[in-house]
């Protein structure tokens, strides 16, 4: 703990969260200073200056560039498919409930791009019932197996409790130690080195397994039960479990540093200076108040007296470009879509967006071989809990996992494709890929009522038609 607590990885964790938050901590921490001499040392000291324009524009580079890979890659529903076994696939749905890719899946994908790394943690409640829920990367401490860190012999997770003992708010540090055979719990006073670390006696008051330290993982009824593995599933972001921001930190960081340093330039540096010759005023601050009251200012009689304005304009032209040049990077390096750039236009075609998400695209490869890992192992603990409840063993079933992105596409185009294409691919691919349809099944089944309504009045005019003694008109529903 720590050694994981101080780690440049865990820094990385947080700061990852906080630039998400737009909470850019290298500009939002930013101090400005002055130098005075120190007359008794005879050195240069640097001290905090308040009085100086200290403008902080963080910007929200990391919100723009996570928002949009989550959503682009999770915001549709997934698809499950398990050949012949509908009904183990209800049992999932079931067990993992409507709102699991709302809830979790698309949080997570947030958290995983900015820690590098998130833990989902199944668990089975005091109901009974199957649970989920996300450990922030900064809160878990994997004990890995293997150098490639896919497996795990154990986890600690910790976190931070504010409670209230007599009249005093404290915070304590609760840690769990969760093992294949069981868990632990324990409690701490202190953080850093020796964590005054001892048992969580209010864990072990309901506890099933006798006095000893490792505990069930879970009850069901009055039957302790454990996984067998370690119930904490990692959803990586990459093969180094790296947060995106770290592949751009440092020009977010030179941006919001150039942006508020011309803020802070316009607020020091005036447009106008003016110089005094022979001014009849007691001191500048009269000069300033007679000038902007009255909009008029008394001299000397002398000839050489006046007022001589110095204009100081700024030229920022330099400025511009580098900002424009870093706000290219960061979109380049962070695999972004610039959803100002000029390369977009008005309604770039198909292949057009194509090369421009495909930055995007890369990205959301890794992430999404990641969350398929990490889904197939959330199954293996809902095949256990099936099994425990009774419901049946599945453990032999493979289920596909199908991430729908939210495609950019040029709409009008996709249309006229689809049109083109009749005759010559099936109806259904058509559908799928039509940009109107939504839920392929749902799709189906309306096409398919859509058809019966049609013969069932074609069939009513023909019947109409031949008790008239006219012919039918086959294909005519006029």
């Amino acid at each position: 703990m720590d050694e994981f607590v101080k780690s440049k990885e865990r820094a990385m964790m947080l700061a990852g969260e906080a630039y998400y938050k737009v909470d850019n901590p290298e500009i939002m921490m930013r101090k400005m200073y002055r130098y005075k001499e120190n007359h008794v040392s005879n050195e240069i000291e640097k001290v905090e200056d308040k009085a100086k324009p200290n403008n902080k524009r963080a910007h929200g580079f990391m919100h723009v560039l996570i928002e949009d890979k989550v959503n682009y890659l999770l915001s549709k529903p997934y698809t499950l498919a398990c050949e012949g076994a509908d009904e183990y696939l209800k049992l999932v749905q079931a067990t993992l409930g409507k709102k699991f890719q709302e809830k979790r899946l698309m949080k997570m994908g947030v958290k995983t791009s900015n820690g590098g790394i998130c833990w989902l943690h199944p668990y089975i409640d005091e109901n009974g019932d199957f649970k989920t829920m996300i450990i922030p990367p900064e809160q878990g401490i994997p004990l890995w197996r293997d150098n490639d860190h896919e497996e795990l012999d154990g986890f600690i997770y910790f976190y931070n409790l504010d409670v209230i003992e007599g009249k005093e708010q404290k915070t304590i540090t609760r840690v769990e130690l969760w093992l294949p055979e069981g868990v632990a719990y324990y409690i701490s006073d202190s953080e850093g080195e020796g964590w005054d670390l001892r048992l969580d006696s209010e864990k072990y008051l309901n506890a099933l397994s006798g006095e000893e330290e490792i505990t069930e993982h879970f009850t069901m009824g009055s039957t302790p039960g454990k996984w067998e593995k370690v119930p904490f599933i990692p959803y990586k972001n990459n093969d180094y479990e790296l947060p995106d921001l770290k592949f751009i930190k440092t020009l977010i960081d030179a941006y919001d540093k150039s942006r508020s340093d011309v803020a802070n330039m316009f607020d020091e540096v005036r447009s106008t200076v003016y110089a005094l010759r022979g001014y009849g005023g007691e001191d500048l601050g009269e000069f300033m108040r007679n000038l902007n009251y009255f909009r008029a200012i008394a001299v000397d009689a002398d000839e050489h007296a006046g007022v001589d304005a110095i204009n100081s304009n700024q030229d920022i032209t330099a400025l511009k470009d580098d900002f424009d040049a870093l706000k290219k990077d960061i979109y380049d390096f962070g695999q972004g879509v610039d959803k100002n750039s000029d390369k977009l236009g008005n309604s770039p075609s198909g292949i057009a967006l194509k090369f421009i998400y495909s930055g995007l695209d890369l990205k959301c490869n890794r992430l999404e071989n990641a969350f398929k890992d990490g889904l197939e192992q959330l199954f293996w603990f809902v095949n256990k809990y099936l099994d425990i409840t009774g419901q049946g063993s599945y453990y032999d079933k493979e289920i596909d996992i199908t991430f729908n992105r939210d495609i950019a596409i040029n709409e009008s185009q996709a249309i006229e494709d689809c049109q083109n294409s009749t005759g010559v691919i099936s109806d259904q691919t058509i559908r799928e890929n039509h940009p109107w349809v939504k839920d392929i099944k749902e799709e189906n089944k309306r096409m398919e009522e859509q058809e019966k309504e049609q013969k069932e009045r074609q069939q009513t005019v023909t019947d109409m038609l031949a008790e008239n003694g006219a012919p039918g008109l086959e294909g005519d529903e006029s």
